[in-house]
Parts: C-alpha cells; structure tokens; sequence
C-alpha cells in the first residue's frame, strides 16, 4: 500500500464530506466486472481489499480511497489477422476490392465478436484526502491516470474543486538554478538521476543515471543552455524520489528507519497493518510536501484565488 508516484492537488474550497457521507456516495458506483461487451469498468473498492470493508479507510484523519479499473485486453494483431482473412474471403468469393470504410466496419464487427473471449487485465488507484491539509494525493505516475480517478470522484460525489499543487517559482528554473550553484535546500540532498531537456525546437533530451550531479559534464550541458525537467533528490525526512517540473513525486522510495516504524507495531491482521502503514506514510509524506513546496518558494496563492 506504500504510494511510489504522487500526483499532489490543493483543494480550492475545504473538503466537508464526512467520511461515513463520502462511502455512501462511492457504494453506488462501485466497480463492476466486464460484461462480454465492454471494453472498459470503472469503480470503487474497498481500500483494505475485502469485500465487506467500507468504500473508505480513515486513519488518524486522512480518508483513504481506491478505484478499479478493468479493460479487455484484444491485441490489435489478433484483430488484424482476422480483418486480413475476412479481406481475403471476400476477394476470393466475390472477386471484388473492400475500401476502406468496409474494412473499418469489418474490424468492428470482428472486435465485437472477438470482445467476449478477451482476457480481462485490472488495475487499482489508490489515493486519499487529508481535508486538514486541504490535499488530495493520488497515487500515480501519471497526471491522466490521476485526473481519470479526479474525474470519477466528481461523478461521485458532485464536486471534487482541486487544482495541481503550484508553487511560486518556476520548478525548472529552480532546479537548474540549483545544480548551477551546486547548491540545494538545506532538507534536501542531491540524488544521482536528472533529465535536461533543450529549450530549443529540436527539443533534445539527456538522461543521466546513477552520475555526480555536480561533475564537469553536467555543468557543461547547463552552460550550454539545457535546463533541468527532472531531478532526484533526497529528503532528509527519509525519503528519496524522483521530481519533474509539474511538481509530480516519482519513485518513491522510504527508507530503512521508516519502513522499521511499521514493522516495530504489533497488528493482528491485514486491516491493523494497512491502518500502521497509512498512518506512518501518511504523516512522512505530509513533511515531504510541505519540504517541497517550501523549496519552491511556497504555494502560488494566485492560482488558488483564479480557481
């Protein structure tokens, strides 16, 4: 249950919704198989992953939530394979050519057909609300994904107003600023990966991994006007990870200290251990973020007044 990516949002108004309020209006759209003809479900699930659990997990304050995503898997050279003998059927029999909007309705109908008989692969999201914060923290790598899980929260519950965490200084600029004077806030230690990226049109790309940050080489791309778009750091709270320049948290990776924190409290079942995790992460990742916000300058109140 331990979060690896963090897609951070600030609430723009203060989250009221009880806890016992925000299961009731999940339940109704909970997550339901495919059917022979779907192509996509999506749904809530109980975070601890019994089926009797509640459609919410609160631990010391924060509300954990969980979405499930299935979709059919129907490789597109199956289908392909199919429409190309269909194509040759009609060829040999009818001794006439098959345009391109015949081909189009003959791959729809063989994925139709084809629907019911494809493997089923599945996927959980996982985030929670801590409305003392006034954040919602989504666990992926991926703002899509992030929004996806936003978008069906909406349709929920009526309202989600979140916008992605801001900072008042340009991460990028901040960043490059920071390996240029080979210095980097105090709660924070440089990793060994970053990405530069070219301002120019042609757009180029460097990734370095497992490098000094601070060698001759990488202040020789910096010169040359290249700037940082990732950047991994790690926190002095215990935690190291990989930032880009939305603000997005990637590969998170806690410590030996913190992960001991959770293996030191006695539980007597999965549903005790998931309540010692999510507190202890949940409270480790509240320092972080307020770390990271403070190194960026604090949070832009302009984009919260223009929400």
């Amino acid at each position: 249950m331990w979060f690896k990516n963090l897609q951070v949002y600030r609430f723009t108004k203060p989250f009221d919704l009880s806890a016992d309020a925000l299961a009731g209006q999940l339940e109704p759209k909970a997550f339901q198989p495919c059917g022979s003809q779907d192509v996509s479900r999506y749904g809530w699930v109980p975070p601890l992953g019994q089926p009797d659990a509640e459609y919410v997990h609160v631990t010391s304050g924060y509300i954990m939530i969980c979405a499930k995503k299935q979709d059919k898997v129907l490789p597109a050279a199956v289908v392909n394979e199919a429409l190309a003998e269909r194509v040759a059927t009609i060829q040999n029999q009818e001794g006439r050519g098959v345009g391109r909007k015949e081909r189009q309705t003959l791959k729809e109908d063989i994925t139709f057909e084809l629907l019911p008989r494809a493997f089923a692969r599945s996927s959980l999201q996982f985030a929670y609300i801590s409305p003392h914060e006034g954040l919602l923290v989504v666990n992926s790598a991926s703002a899509k994904r992030a929004e996806e899980l936003i978008s069906f929260l909406r349709d929920s519950i009526g309202s989600v107003p979140v916008i992605p965490l801001t900072a008042n200084n340009v991460p990028q600029h901040t960043m490059t600023a920071w390996l240029n004077a080979g210095q980097i806030p105090a709660q924070f230690e440089l990793g060994h990966e970053c990405e530069l990226r070219d301002p120019s049109d042609e757009g180029g790309v460097i990734r370095c991994k497992h490098q000094d940050l601070s060698s001759a080489e990488i202040n020789s791309h910096l010169k040359s006007g290249m700037y940082v778009s990732k950047l991994g750091l790690c926190w002095k709270g215990g935690i190291s990870f990989l930032l880009d320049d939305q603000l997005a948290i990637k590969r998170l990776s806690f410590d030996d200290l913190i992960q001991e924190k959770a293996a030191q409290v006695e539980t007597q079942d999965a549903a005790d251990q998931f309540d010692v995790d999510f507190s202890i992460m949940s409270l480790e990742l509240k320092g972080l973020i307020a770390a990271i916000t403070d190194a960026f300058g604090g949070e832009n109140q302009e984009a919260l007044d223009a929400a």
